[in-house]
């Protein structure tokens, strides 16, 4: 019986039965209940909520009511049960729960009645006629693996269901789909289960013989064919260790071990005969993928026993299976470069393990050492291991790091069995491990697991770069895992040798002795990435191992120095989350103080780790105190609009864990602190911290609101929107099925039912759903997504009839938009509609017909309206029927909206789907390619032109005149791609979810012939459309579309896939007959999307065939009569080939194919075609990518480094190593041949192989040596002619050069040095120099001793001196070796520094004989030179005057590329000389050259950084002249941005230091108004920047120098009001600056230190300057002016006139604002404040009373009027789309603000003003203003909790 029937007739008799007492009977219906909750349930973690829940009912149940049931109430009980044990066979947990409550019932009821259920439900699969399906395999195995019961019922039937799976298997191995698909799997699992769980029966049918083994006998022989045979890698690993298993299920280990020795024979390629017991089976390997090698020893070390493992082999009574039976198969695997490679190492792991298992039967076996040092197993183990630490394949660095740590402990137990105490092994690997260049990931991995065997201190003393190179891995981010772990263990290997007398606290003073120091430059670094991952990893395992350095790393700290105030948050954060202890008692009163220092950093990082700190603590039910909650309600508000995303992330994340704290610790209090007495927790107490806890989540939650309304920046929304779901995803009862963690506990209920009863916690009331559902049309996505999935998690199931009405009318209107930001807003509002309109549904339909059904009719109707206006006028349907968004609103409603999609979709609506969607792609298709088919970009624009021209009537356009698309043209294109994506994405879509559905129905709605027609829909668009957007998307359904058809059962369905692949390689061998198209536009894609949904456990056929093909049509020879301007076969496989390459699809798989890809790409550069070798140059660009693995991130490592060394690169690929050796060979021998005229042996794979080669790691050593032969090669390619070349061979050198024969090389390279009178070629001699710096900078890097070689080096550099100076002709040489000097300077003699010194400068002031390449480099080296010299830095800048132009501009751009200067004596010389020749660089023709003059004199005069600028020196009159001709360029905007940015903060710089007071007046009028001028939005970025940088630099000096004055106020006032506009910028950067101006501002006037002055948040800054305004300059003229201009307009009629719920636009684009960071609403509340203040202060001063009453008498009017207006406006009792239409108009919001805020200001004149009471009756305009204010809040308009309060504020003024 069905399981709804039997719940019916369970409920039936329940009602009809009286035997059960009421409540008993109650408890029962729940439990009924909850079961068939579970059963409709479609996610995996609400169905076992809903049996765990049902398995509690069942326990509440007493046994006594339980037996009382009636015999027919327990049978349909027990029957429901195992109804829905079998309905939920894929979910082994929830059976499991099933079958708890069948043994609860069989153990307190009636054992024998659940016995004959199950054995009655299981003969059903014995005694069935049919082949054992796919279900009834899965049964059979949940009744073995999951149920007691069923256990014992399988014993029962053992002999007739083993026969029945026996019998299954012929039909499960005849055909292809079958074998490779789930059911051969489920076949193998239940032959595993079966030797697993039931040995007993099984052993006598294997090793007895008896007349019963047939049946095992065919599973064994299907078993071992599926070994050998079938494509799918996991059923075969399964096969294996289900043979391994039936072994195992042996008494007596001789036979056992034979069988597994025999097993072993499946390795050998030819047929053999295989015994186990009795049983005799026949293996014919197939495939040569060694799969089946790897089955059988995996399942031999998974199952067998330890005797079985170690049984000899039967020739012979030394040899044991583990050592001489598995190694040798394991290493072989591990050697081989399959695709397997992964579980080889995972074999090799499990193999380790079993060894140390068996170690002690090993020694008594053999007598001897297991692993001597000189063993060959040991050298083996070694080898295997350290070639694969590298390996890109995923997974396999991990495996191998794993068995580095087994084959340790492995040998440490042997040398402890046989006392060896010298353990060589393991000295010699960490000599070998310490020779590794700190980049190789695997060193620490490897010292990790070496350090318990040689001890911390050992490591340490031989290790004395290890500080440098923990800091460095932490500052390159693959490498900061490994180095962290290694800083835990080495501090854990530390502890545990530290003696065990000592304290806590000397125990954290030897730990501060090692780790202080590079623990506080971790932390205070000014590297992010150092910064992150030493207080995220290295401080926790710090205050875990050695709680006490809290205090010595508290004492370092100084929270006014740079990155301390960071590195002091982030100890206490992390302290206190480890050990729970309160922080805020170590330091006192003072860490609140510096607490809310950090929470106001401008630096997002403090502020975070300051906030992690608040809300962190380890015990969730840790009530935050008063003072917490205190400091984050003033935190929040000033954080809502922070730019970074990742901030917000936190944010949340932080917010949410305090709300834990208050919701557990609230709870606690309701329930009573368990453990303590009544009296010990007062009444009084308890009430507080509710109120406290219950206040601030009401506080929280209606905070959000507040700026959510249009107008808003996006930055505060998502932020208000995560604050949000934190706050109800928290304090709510909503359970979220798809979260594991972070459910609300089930007892949240007492706390909001305590929230209730106070008035508080009402989350869900229309107003606030109004302001969600508005949000639905916000520009972003992200807002629209999180609001919608807001109102569908949390909000009421269903909308209100007017505002469901609403919404379909819009959502309508929004689908016929040509914008696709709108069209997708449509879309959304329909799944909204479709998913909250509870059981109404205006929309036509019949009245039987289901909601879900009746909303995709509509749409389809809307679809085939769009494609026949389409047809009828494209011009007509681009604007008003676009088709897109009725396509994404389809996959909204169709895919997410409805649970199951046969219940929305029947036969007759698919067809006409299916239908439509083809129509649709030809038609649009066809107004693409026109006449032409496929087009190229060329022929798609040609034809949407032709189109327009002919809808339009007129003749056709000329392209000539036409620079950009018109806006038809924009409007057409857009409709075509965009449509084409929306249908391949929709259609690839449907079909997986129809497919994945109708597993659970009887039939597909979807036919073979249905899913044909979609492919050549996709097929079409893929190879027709060349918009790169269209392609994309519709790779992303087609993708889905084959994943699905590759993954069914049907082997028809996985043809089509199969096909349209054999289709695609078709196309790409043919010749093509359209102009060449970039990239080969979607045939890639298909080939990619095709094969990147090819199983990942089979064998890849499908890849294997397309690689091949297309490696043969690449490698094709040209035809004799090719033509470059049509598509080439050859051409296309390499971008194909390309996309196979970096598809993320298809991962590591290619790499199997890379060698052969590698040679391919290289040897394609030589063709003569010029497409080829752009294409082949791709390729081999995008191959390198997915050979090399993860790229360093390191500053140091540079930006080309790849973590694989060269001897792991060619151990991978030993194919390349030939080649590419061979091509740098006959390079080097092309060097050496004589040219024939002046033409160069150019061989075109040359460079790139170069590339490769120095991408590689360099410092390893190669103990093979075979890497030694590309040296002669590279060191011959110091000749080449081709510049590139030498540059890149000098790298390639380093990267392929042991450490040990660097200098050897340099011996080598030096001695080949020429002498003066010597005749020398010069790129041979160049290149050299290049190789000798390249081996220097890396053997310097680490060695800083002057050994012989290095001195030998150094003397021959020395006496080679003539090479730097003008005796050698070749800037180019000389510079290079300035270069290698400069790299050997701490070892050079004072002479040899003198001297070269003396020749360079004379040098450089030597007038140059015509045009000299190379000239500006070697000016560079040499100014690099000798300024690293402070004498030598003076003479040369003390020369500028006489310097030739090309010097001057050396000399200045060396200044701005080098950080030396700053660390010189010679700064004030640079500076003067600077500014003395300022005049003459302004007055030069060349804007390149001021611009960098200027640049060069704002670093230095600002110390290269944001600092104060340092004093002047130069005349007064001079500097003013300066001034004056940088503020005349800046007022007629003479040259770029660029200058005129540099000359603005120059000016400022120098107008700081002007004394003429008259002069500096004027100029300083005129510095202000360009100020003005330029912080306006439309001025370009780099200008707004330097404004706020002027700021700084002058603005704050002249305040100071003002500070007497009387021109000071009106001065201040206009900077004030300069920085309250940049710190509204749209920039982050301009922000930032300006804050800083606030900050120094602040503490100037406060008298503090500017040296100690930490930067506040921008929005901290902007009140700052709001209160400056007001203490300082309230009464200047003008201050009021300032502060209404902040406001907005506040028109509101042509706000409401503009705004329109019809409105819809046909243009495509609309035109953004200036400033999208500006927020008027929030600058409204802002202002308010300050404004009624300063109107408290017009008693003080009749000027400003007067401003007062002007400015109340123009504004009365126009303010009552718009109050009118919103009382006019106000909606109806229904909501109207009239109203919606205002919600979602940011003007109408910002607006309301402006006016809310004049009007509040108006009020507070009209009540503290006596003139100005004549104007209106303030009582009048008070009642007016609340009433307005709250009828708007009622409907969704919410106004900031600032103007709210100060409204009320002004009633109770009253």
């Amino acid at each position: 019986m069905p399981f709804e029937n039997l719940i019916k007739s369970l409920q039936d008799c329940f009602v009809t039965g009286d035997s059960t007492p009421e409540n008993g009977c109650q408890t029962l219906q729940l439990f009924v209940d909850k079961l068939s909750e579970s059963s409709r349930s479609s996610v995996k973690r609400s169905t076992e909520r809903s049996l765990e829940e049902a398995a509690q009912l069942l326990r509440q149940i007493p046994e006594s009511q339980l037996r009382g049931l009636e015999e027919e109430q327990l049978l349909l009980l027990v029957r429901l049960l195992l109804s829905l044990q079998l309905e939920m066979v894929s979910i082994s947990t929830a059976c499991r729960k099933v079958d708890q409550m069948l043994q609860l019932l069989a153990a307190k009821v009636d054992h024998k009645l659940v016995y004959k259920e199950t054995l009655h439900s299981f003969h059903a699969i014995v005694h069935s006629d049919q082949v054992l399906s796919l279900e009834d395999l899965q049964r059979a195995c949940m009744y073995l693996e999951d149920s007691v019961v069923g256990r014992e019922v399988w014993r029962e039937s053992f002999m007739p269901m083993l026969q029945r799976v026996s019998d299954s298997f012929p039909a499960v191995l005849q055909e292809e789909s079958q074998r490779d698909g789930p059911i051969c799997y489920i076949t193998v699992k239940v032959c595993l289960q079966v030797f697993q769980l039931l040995p007993n029966e099984v052993a006598p049918l294997v090793w007895e013989e008896n007349h019963s083994k047939e049946a095992v006998q065919r599973i064994l022989q299907a078993l071992i064919d599926i070994l050998g045979q079938c494509c799918n890698r996991d059923t075969r690993l399964l096969a294996g260790t289900a043979v391994a298993m039936l072994i195992n299920t042996a008494s007596e280990s001789t036979a056992a071990g034979a069988a597994a020795w025999n097993l072993l024979q499946v390795s050998h390629p030819q047929p053999c005969q295989l015994t186990v017991g009795v049983l005799q089976v026949t293996c014919d390997p197939v495939g040569k993928d060694r799969v089946d090698r790897l089955a059988v020893s995996r399942g031999l070390l998974t199952c067998c026993r330890p005797h079985i493992l170690l049984s000899p082999s039967h020739d012979t009574t030394q040899a044991c299976l583990l050592l001489e039976g598995l190694f040798p198969l394991v290493y072989a695997l591990c050697e081989e470069k399959q695709d397997s490679r992964y579980f080889a190492f995972e074999v090799l792991t499990m193999w380790l393990k079993r060894v140390k298992e068996c170690v002690t039967d090993l020694w008594r076996m053999t007598g001897a050492r297991l692993l001597p040092d000189d063993s060959r197993l040991l050298q083996q183990l070694t080898h295997i291991i350290w070639t694969n630490a590298e390996s890109p394949v995923e997974g396999v660095p991990e495996f191998a790091s794993s068995a580095f740590t087994l084959l340790l402990k492995l040998y440490a137990l042997d040398s402890e069995q046989f006392c060896d105490t010298s353990k060589a092994f393991y000295f010699t690997l960490l000599e070998r491990l310490l020779k590794l260049p700190w980049e190789a990931k695997a060193k620490y991995h490897r010292l990790c697991a070496l350090l318990p065997h040689v001890g911390a201190e050992l490591v340490l003393n031989q290790y004395t770069e290890v500080s440098h190179h923990i800091l460095k891995c932490l500052s390159t981010n693959h490498l900061s895992p490994c180095g962290s772990e290694f800083y835990k263990c080495l501090i854990q290997q530390q502890r545990r040798e530290l003696p065990a007398s000592l304290t806590e606290v000397d125990l954290a003073g030897r730990w501060a002795n090692s780790w202080q120091p590079l623990l506080l430059e971790a932390l205070t670094s000014e590297v992010t990435l150092l910064q992150t991952n030493s207080s995220t990893h290295l401080l926790p395992c710090t205050f875990q191992v050695f709680p006490s350095a809290v205090h010595h790393l508290l004492a370092s700290l100084n929270p006014h120095k740079p990155g301390h105030l960071h590195a002091w948050a982030c100890v206490l954060s992390s302290y206190r989350a480890i050990s729970g202890c309160s922080p805020w008692a170590l330091h006192g009163s003072s860490t609140f103080k510096t607490l809310q220092l950090a929470l106001g950093s401008a630096d997002d990082k403090v502020r975070l780790a300051a906030l992690n700190l608040l809300c962190c603590s380890p015990k969730t039910r840790d009530v935050p105190s008063a003072e917490e909650i205190t400091i984050l309600k003033e935190f929040i508000p000033q954080n809502l609009n922070c730019e970074s995303s990742p901030f917000r992330q936190h944010l949340q994340a932080a917010v949410r864990r305090f709300l834990v704290r208050i919701r557990d610790g609230c709870l606690a209090h309701i329930r009573g602190v368990k453990g303590k007495k009544k009296e010990d927790v007062s009444h009084k107490s308890r009430k507080d911290v509710l109120e406290q806890g219950i206040g601030f989540v009401e506080w929280l939650g209606e905070l959000p609101y507040s700026f959510l309304s249009p107008g808003h920046s996006y930055q505060r929304k998502k932020t208000a929107l995560l604050l949000l779901s934190a706050v109800l995803e928290t304090c709510t009862d909503t359970w979220s099925p798809n979260k594991k963690k972070g459910q609300p506990p089930a007892n949240i209920g007492l706390l909001i039912e305590c929230a209730r009863q106070r008035g508080q916690w009402n989350f869900f009331c229309r107003t606030k759903q109004l302001l969600l559902i508005s949000c639905l049309e916000d520009s972003t996505n992200e807002i629209r997504e999180l609001s919608a999935c807001l109102l569908l998690r949390f909000f009421p199931p269903s909308f209100p009839a007017d505002i469901a009405e609403v919404l379909e009318t819009r959502s309508m209107q929004l689908l016929r938009s040509p914008r696709v930001q709108e069209a997708q807003m449509g879309a959304l509002m329909m799944k909204m509609f479709l998913q909250k309109s509870g059981h109404r549904c205006s929309l036509s339909c019949t009245a039987n017909t289901g909601r879900n059904l009746c909303v995709v009719r509509v749409l389809l109707k809307e679809l085939e309206e769009h494609h026949l206006t389409a047809k009828a006028d494209m011009m007509l349907s681009a604007r008003t029927k676009p088709i897109h968004g009725v396509l994404c609103a389809l996959q909204r409603c169709l895919l997410e909206g409805a649970d199951d999609i046969y219940t929305t979709l029947d036969r007759s609506l698919v067809t006409k789907l299916l239908d439509l969607l083809e129509n649709i792609s030809l038609l649009l298709l066809a107004i693409l390619h026109g006449d032409y088919a496929p087009p190229s970009f060329c022929d798609m624009g040609n034809a949407i032109s032709s189109l327009i021209s002919q809808q339009s009537g007129g003749g056709q356009i000329d392209e000539e005149e036409c620079v950009l698309l018109s806006e038809e043209h924009s409007l057409v294109l857009t409709c075509c791609w965009v449509s084409l994506k929306e249908t391949g994405i929709f259609l690839g879509s449907l079909v997986e979810k129809v497919l994945e559905e109708s597993k659970k129905h009887s039939e597909c709605l979807l036919t073979k012939q249905d899913l044909m027609r979609a492919s050549d829909v996709f097929k079409d668009i893929l190879l027709k459309c060349r918009h790169w957007g269209a392609v994309e998307g519709c790779g992303l359904g087609f993708t889905k579309f084959c994943t699905s058809l590759l993954n069914s059962s049907d082997s028809d369905l996985k043809d089509i896939p199969a096909q349209m692949l054999k289709d695609g390689l078709q196309v790409v061998q043919c010749p093509g007959s359209t102009s060449v198209t970039r990239r080969a536009a979607g045939l890639p894609m298909l080939i990619l999307s095709v094969l990147s949904s090819e199983e990942v456990s089979k064998a890849r056929p499908l890849l294997a065939l397309s690689m091949q093909t297309l490696l043969d049509t690449a490698r094709r020879p040209l035809d004799e009569s090719w033509d470059q301007t049509l598509d080439l076969p050859q051409v296309c496989a390499v971008h194909t080939l390309q996309a196979l390459v970096r598809g993320a699809g298809l991962g590591t798989a290619v790499l199997q194919f890379a060698p052969a890809v590698a040679v391919l790409s290289l040897t394609l550069l030589r063709s003569p075609c010029w497409a080829m070798r752009n294409a082949a140059l791709q390729l081999y660009s995008s191959l390198c990518s997915r050979m090399l693995g993860q790229r360093s991130s390191s500053v140091e490592a540079g930006p080309t480094q790849h973590s694989m060394s060269p001897a792991a690169f060619f151990f991978h690929y030993p194919m390349l190593q030939a080649f590419l050796l061979g091509e740098l060979r006959g390079a080097a021998q092309d060097l050496h041949r004589p040219a024939a005229g002046a033409k160069l042996h150019l061989q075109p794979s040359l460079y790139p192989i170069l590339t490769l080669l120095a991408q590689l790691q360099p410092g390893v050593q190669d103990s093979s040596e075979t890497l030694l032969d590309f040296l002669s090669p590279l060191l011959q390619l110091s000749a080449s002619p081709i510049y590139s070349v030498r540059v890149m061979a000098s790298k390639a050198l380093v990267a392929m050069t042991p450490p040990s024969v660097y200098f050897d090389l340099l011996l080598k390279l030096t001695s080949q040095l020429p002498g003066p009178q010597e005749s020398c070629n010069h790129n041979r001699l160049h290149g050299q120099l290049l190789q000798m710096k390249a081996l220097l900078d890396r053997a310097l890097c680490s060695d800083s001793v002057l050994s012989d070689d290095l001195r030998e080096v150094v003397n021959r550099i020395h006496s080679s001196m003539w090479l730097g100076t003008m005796a050698q002709c070749c800037p180019l040489v000389r510079a290079v070796y300035l270069s290698v000097a400069g790299s050997l300077r701490r070892y050079s003699c004072e002479t040899f520094l003198l001297q070269l010194s003396d020749r360079l400068m004379h040098d450089l002031h030597t007038p140059q004989q015509g045009l000299q390449v190379g000239l500006s480099s070697f000016h560079q080296q040499a100014l690099h030179f000798l300024c690293a010299d402070p004498k030598w830095a003076c003479q040369t800048w003390e020369s500028f005057s006489a310097a030739s132009p090309e010097l001057r501009l050396s000399l200045v751009t060396w200044l701005l590329d080098s950080q030396d200067w700053q660390q010189i004596d010679s700064k004030e010389v640079i500076q003067r000389v600077l500014q003395s020749n300022l005049k003459d660089a302004l007055l030069g023709d060349s804007v390149d050259y001021r611009t960098t003059y200027l640049t060069a004199l704002v670093s230095v005069m600002t110390g290269g950084g944001s600092a104060l600028p340092q004093p002047l020196s130069d005349s007064e009159l001079y500097l003013s002249e300066c001034l004056d001709l940088l503020l005349q360029d800046l007022e007629i905007q003479k040259g770029g941005p660029e200058y005129l940015s540099q000359a603005l903060h120059a000016a400022s710089l120098l107008l700081s230091h002007v004394s003429d007071f008259s002069l500096k007046t004027s100029m300083l009028q005129r510095w202000c108004s360009i100020l003005e001028c330029q912080q306006a939005p439309e001025a370009p970025e780099v200008l707004r920047i330097v404004c706020s940088e002027a700021l700084c630099a002058a603005g704050l000096p002249l305040i100071n120098n003002l500070r007497d004055h009387n021109s000071l106020p009106a001065i201040m006032m206009r900077l004030i009001n300069t920085g309250l506009y940049l710190l509204q910028d749209q920039s982050q950067e301009v922000r930032q600056k300006a804050a800083r101006f606030a900050s120094l501002l602040h503490h100037s006037r406060r008298g503090n230190n500017q040296r100690s002055v930490c930067i506040m948040q921008i929005n901290q800054a902007l009140l700052l300057l709001l209160d400056l305004l007001l203490q300082e300059c309230w009464d200047t003229p003008g201050a009021l002016e300032v502060l209404l201009s902040h406001l907005p307009q506040t028109d509101l009629r042509s706000v409401l006139r503009e705004a329109s719920p019809a409105r819809g636009s046909c243009s495509l684009y609309e035109q953004d604002e200036a400033n999208v960071f500006a927020e008027p609403s929030v600058m409204s509340a802002h202002m308010l404040p300050y404004l009624l203040q300063m109107a408290e202060k017009s008693s003080q001063s009749s000027a400003l009373a007067q401003s007062l009453a002007a400015w109340a008498e123009r504004n009365t009017a126009q303010v009552l009027d718009n109050l009118t207006e919103c009382e006019q406006l106000l909606p109806a009792e229904t909501f109207s789309p009239s109203w919606l239409a205002l919600l979602v108009d940011p003007h109408f919001h910002c607006a309301l603000g402006g006016l809310f805020a004049r009007a509040v200001f108006l009020l507070h004149l009209l009540k503290t003003s006596a003139c100005t009471q004549h104007h209106c009756d303030p009582l009048s305009m008070q009642m007016r203003l609340q009433t307005v204010c709250t009828l708007l809040t009622q409907n969704g308009v919410h106004f900031t909790p600032a103007l709210t309060a100060t409204v009320s504020a002004e009633e109770a003024r009253l």
